[in-house]
C-alpha cells in the first residue's frame, strides 16, 4: 500500500494549552474560569504537540488521526477492498482516477458508499458500476477523505483516554526536562501504554 498523504492538517489540538496548565497545577484559574498566562506556556505547548505528533497520524505510533483532518490515498488500480488505512473515517471527501495519459476525471459519490469492518474503513462500490480504464500505472486512483474525531459544539471528542494519556505524556516531560532531550520520547509511562493501548492500530 502507498503511504497516505495528508491533505489538510488539524485545526486544534485534543488537548488544550489551559487543559494542560491545570494538569500541571502551574497556575490559577481566573474567577471566569480561564488560566493566567505563564512563563512556561511557550514549553508547554511545545509538549504538547510532541505528544500528539507521537500518537496522531500516519506516523504516529496509535496508526490512527485524532483531531479531524483529511488524507487523501493513492492506489495502482481499482479495487473490490480499496482500504483507507487512518481511522475513524467519517467521510469520503472523492475520488478521482487518472488515465494514461495523465487527465484526472472525479467519480461520481453515487457509484461508492463507506462501510467500516472490525480492520476499518473500505470504499464500497455500487455493484453496477464498471471500473474505468485505463489507469495511470503508478498511485493513479485517489481517495481523499476525512479522519479523526470532530468537534461537535466547539467541544472535542477525542476519547477521554487519548487525552488522558497526552496530558501523562506532558506532565512527565515538564517534571523530567533532561529526560526530554536526553532519552528517547518512546519511553512512555506504563499509565500510557496502557491508555492508548484499545486505541492501537490492529493489522491482520
Amino acid at each position: 500500500m502507498l503511504a497516505p498523504v495528508l491533505v489538510t492538517p488539524p485545526a486544534s489540538l485534543p488537548v488544550t494549552l489551559d487543559e494542560a496548565k491545570l494538569h500541571l497545577r502551574v497556575a490559577v484559574p481566573n474567577e471566569d474560569g480561564t488560566m493566567p498566562e505563564t512563563d512556561e506556556d511557550g514549553l508547554i505547548t511545545a509538549l504538547i504537540e510532541a505528544a500528539v505528533s507521537h500518537l496522531d497520524g500516519w506516523t504516529g505510533i496509535l496508526g490512527r488521526a485524532l483531531v479531524e483532518q483529511t488524507w487523501r490515498q493513492d492506489f495502482d488500480g481499482f479495487g473490490s477492498c480499496m482500504r483507507l488505512p487512518l481511522g475513524p473515517v467519517t467521510e469520503i471527501v472523492s475520488i478521482t482516477w487518472r488515465n494514461d495519459e495523465g487527465e484526472i476525471a472525479t467519480i461520481a459519490a453515487s457509484n461508492y458508499a463507506l462501510r467500516t469492518d472490525s480492520r476499518g474503513a473500505i470504499v464500497q462500490w455500487d455493484r453496477s458500476y464498471s471500473f474505468p480504464s485505463p489507469v495511470y500505472e503508478h498511485g493513479g486512483v485517489s481517495v481523499t477523505y476525512k479522519a479523526g474525531y470532530p468537534e461537535v459544539d466547539g467541544l472535542s471528542t477525542v476519547p477521554a483516554a487519548i487525552k488522558a494519556a497526552i496530558l501523562l505524556m506532558v506532565g512527565t516531560w515538564f517534571d523530567n526536562r533532561e529526560a526530554t532531550v536526553s532519552t528517547s520520547i518512546s519511553e512512555l509511562p506504563f499509565a500510557v501504554n496502557a491508555l492508548i493501548s484499545p486505541f492501537r492500530r490492529m493489522t491482520v
